[in-house]
């Protein structure tokens, strides 16, 4: 008789807790819920929710992993220095804050919890240039970005990470400042002034989507490409739903942008995928519409937290293909 070792060489395991990361056709016995389960592939990106931040804000930074995240910053109100961290299941207060509250700044995104940057932001009363670095347990400041802004795109890692466009009062900038683990350097800058706008990727491949203008209710759908010395436009790259104030992250290939502002709703939970070339709708939004939120992590296993009513959501995205958890029943 044909058995499953005799087809893939080995047995059903038996554990406690569900295998991550998964494989697609995996199969396994849950002893503690008494369950065989299946790593099965999403036909379309799905939304989930995760552990609520202990303190709910808005303009929340962000970077790391869906599993293994960190959250920091924000608006309360007032603005807080809080900092959290997130394992996949819950947030944990950091003993220690960020050295200069504030909400709205930009940070690495693809850095991974125990190193990134955080930089600009407001403190409540006026812009600031103030960056700090994290090691994992403790922020420490760093030299400043050259101008003072808020609502500012940031992309990269803990050495290598990009600031661009932004408000600095009275008007939007196009702006952009290089960051090589020592000091922010001014290089080329975007086609046009924005603010509140996503990003995702590299400081050597990344990508700038969506904002608005010089005025707050003049929304844009452009996308611009960042080859590591300048900016370009994507042709036929538009966002399909123009928007402000959203989470934006993954790579400059692979990016998703969710929630924000249109000009329709305050609030809104619409989420589209990045292929390169094109962004496409996906069908399944989030839960929670919000805007003003922190986002992190990769198109396929993304993570967004905060803002919203109360403030303190999380929601985890599985993009389409990926391997997620299924039941086997005999029904």
């Amino acid at each position: 008789m044909t058995t499953y070792k005799g087809i893939n060489g080995f047995a059903v395991q038996s554990v406690a807790t569900d295998p991550s990361p998964l494989d697609e056709g995996q199969v396994w016995y849950n002893n503690a819920t008494y369950a065989f389960k299946l790593a099965a592939v999403t036909t379309a990106g799905t939304w989930a929710s995760g552990g609520n931040l202990n303190t709910a804000r808005d303009g929340v930074g962000g970077f790391g992993t869906q599993t293994s995240a960190l959250a920091f910053g924000g608006d309360t109100p007032p603005v807080t220095t809080a900092t959290e961290l997130y394992n996949g299941t819950s947030w944990t207060n950091n003993p220690t804050g960020l050295n200069t509250a504030r909400s709205q700044g930009a940070s690495s995104k693809s850095a991974p919890q125990t190193a990134g940057i955080f930089f600009g932001g407001y403190n409540g009363t006026a812009n600031v240039t103030a960056s700090e670095s994290w090691n994992g347990t403790t922020w420490t400041n760093t030299p400043s970005i050259n101008s003072s802004r808020r609502v500012l795109g940031g992309i990269g890692t803990q050495t290598a990470s990009l600031a661009f466009a932004g408000y600095v009062g009275p008007a939007t900038t196009t702006a952009t400042e290089s960051w090589n683990g020592t000091s922010w350097t001014t290089v080329n800058s975007l086609p046009f002034a924005r603010m509140q706008l996503g990003g995702a990727g590299l400081q050597t491949a990344g990508l700038a989507f969506a904002g608005t203008t010089t005025d707050p209710s003049t929304f844009t759908a452009s996308t611009e490409s960042w080859n590591g010395t300048s900016w370009t436009n994507v042709p036929g790259g538009n966002i399909n739903t123009q928007r402000s104030n959203l989470a934006g992250f993954g790579s400059q290939t692979s990016a998703l942008a969710a929630g924000g502002l249109t000009s329709t709703s305050p609030t809104t939970g619409v989420t589209e995928l990045w292929n390169g070339t094109t962004w496409t709708s996906n069908p399944n939004n989030m839960a929670t519409a919000r805007n003003n939120l922190g986002g992190t992590g990769t198109q396929s296993l993304g993570l967004v937290f905060g803002a919203g009513s109360p403030g303190n959501a999380t929601e985890e995205f599985t993009g389409p293909g990926s391997p997620v958890t299924r039941t086997i029943t005999t029904s």
